[in-house]
């Protein structure tokens, strides 16, 4: 893909591509849609999210407060307590991410008999 220039769509050194992997990957998706209620630890997530493993969550949280989506908040106590809540980017973004959460879930059975249909097909 060649280099973003700013007439598309690019902002800075960030392309459009970048930003919608980032928010669309199925981790990403998850964790944003778990802290949407309120601030959320790690633990929490981590039994909110089936399938996801420790190291998987370490990276998608850090890259997802690297990108201005979740802001991760940590208590002086001990052990030390950390709380990942979203930012107002990504409240903004929870309609959209709702809306395709809710898809999936009402049609996930439709995909799943498509494939089973598509797949029987004579080659």
């Amino acid at each position: 893909m060649p280099p973003s220039s700013p007439d598309d769509g690019a902002c800075g050194p960030c392309s459009v591509e970048e930003v919608l992997d980032r928010i669309g990957s199925k981790w990403s998706v998850c964790i944003l849609v778990a802290a949407s209620g309120a601030p959320i630890r790690f633990s929490a997530l981590e039994r909110a999210i089936p399938g996801i493993s420790r190291r998987m969550l370490t990276l998608t949280l850090r890259n997802l407060e690297r990108d201005g989506l979740l802001v991760r908040t940590s208590y002086p106590t001990v052990p030390p307590r950390v709380e990942y809540s979203l930012t107002p980017m990504a409240l903004e973004l929870q309609t959209a991410l709702t809306a395709l959460t809710g898809w999936a879930e009402r049609h996930r059975s439709d995909v799943a008999a498509s494939r089973s249909r598509y797949d029987e097909r004579p080659a």
